[in-house]
């Protein structure tokens, strides 16, 4: 999700929606509203980013923490991912995703409104993939992995998904490795690996 521009016209009114890319959904449309700076992760960016994930896509455990629109947290339920966490502070935004996840999930899916730091401090569960796509210049990036590292909220292994502004590298904990790394326009992105168990291959 960003939150950095309101689209790529610069003007936008009324519902907005975004389409699913791949698996189960292919091409379904999902509505969300139009609420300041949120904008789903563009389609080829998406695309290029499953295509990585491909592999190990099937029965895991997300977390969409900066949810937005959700389409990352969807776009993985669609492609065979057990279950998603998707955590969004926004009102409306969270409400709309609720009424979608409910839709084309069911108990696979389960939005949280709250604010995704904050959200951090509490019980953690392991995740085995996550999405980081915070408001470009907010700072977020370094805690939200500082926070999910610390508090056991990845299992051994987990892949970690992080956009945000193109030409600055993510700062990762140590031990972990940048696998992939992408840009488009603006936007770079990159999948990190956390360290897994010993002698564990990276696919």
């Amino acid at each position: 999700m960003h939150r950095k521009k309101t689209g790529a016209s610069g003007s936008r009114s009324g519902p907005q929606q975004l389409r699913i890319i791949g698996g189960d959904w292919r091409r379904r449309r999902i509505r969300f509203p139009d609420r300041p700076g949120i904008r789903p992760t563009p389609d080829r960016v998406r695309e290029t980013l499953f295509n990585w994930l491909a592999p190990t896509i099937a029965g895991v455990r997300c977390l969409d923490l900066f949810a937005g629109s959700g389409a990352l947290g969807l776009e993985a339920l669609s492609r065979g991912a057990a279950t998603a966490v998707f955590v969004e502070q926004d009102a409306a935004a969270a409400a709309a995703l609720r009424e979608t996840v409910a839709a084309l999930a069911g108990g696979r899916g389960e939005v949280i409104r709250a604010e995704s730091l904050a959200w951090l401090a509490g019980p953690a569960r392991p995740f085995d993939l996550v999405f980081l796509d915070p408001p470009f210049g907010a700072g977020l990036l370094v805690p939200a992995l500082e926070r999910l590292e610390r508090g056991g909220w990845l299992a051994a292994g987990a892949r970690v998904y992080l956009e945000g502004p193109a030409g600055e590298e993510p700062v990762l904990p140590g031990g972990w490795l940048l696998h992939r790394s992408g840009r488009a326009g603006a936007v770079g992105y990159h999948l990190a690996l956390r360290p897994g168990s010993a002698g564990e291959a990276i696919p």
